[in-house]
């Protein structure tokens, strides 16, 4: 089971990391900030297991703009048709709070429940220079067997957060 997850894992972070793109300046090398999603929300519904299609639900860049795709883990979508995709934004304040609860959830332990493979949530955090990255992950979110109540309390901050964000976005 474990190895499993851990490829899942490897999977989706190579996947989500594959799904953004970066212009980059060809006389300094260095990528365009401006072009790199600084927090990702991705979420991995139980049974993905063979699709390989996988895509952030949220991008939100570091000046506030965002782009929702709202079908990205929907299973009636198929998988050779990219999501559909909204362009909006979130309101700065959102964002400042966002990044404060997300570096104090990186301290916590989110835990991990005995049963693994209903699905997964997963919270990046890209900065540039990408130093302070953050990659919050939640195996089987709505499931708390076998976690401390520490761990629930921890993952219910990481779901307020998830659904904060997300009810944030304001479409164009």
């Amino acid at each position: 089971m474990r190895r499993t997850m851990s490829a899942l894992v490897v999977l989706v972070l190579a996947l989500v990391g594959g799904g953004s793109t970066a212009a980059a300046d060809p006389e300094s090398g260095s990528a365009d900030a401006d072009s790199i999603a600084l927090l990702t929300l991705t979420t991995i519904p139980g049974g993905w297991q063979e699709r390989t299609d996988l895509r952030p639900i949220l991008e939100v860049f570091a000046d506030g703009r965002a782009i929702k795709k709202p079908d990205a883990a929907a299973a009636e979508r198929k998988p050779e048709t990219p999501p559909q995709q909204l362009e909006g934004k979130i309101r700065p304040e959102v964002v400042r709070s966002a990044l404060t609860e997300i570096k104090e959830l990186a301290t916590l332990d989110l835990g991990t429940p005995s049963i693994t493979d209903h699905g997964t949530q997963i919270i990046d955090l890209m900065p540039q220079p990408p130093e302070q990255t953050v990659h919050l992950i939640v195996y089987a979110p709505d499931l708390s067997e076998g976690l401390t109540t520490d761990q629930q309390s921890a993952r219910k901050r990481f779901a307020d957060l998830y659904r904060t964000l997300l009810d944030a976005f304001v479409k164009n």
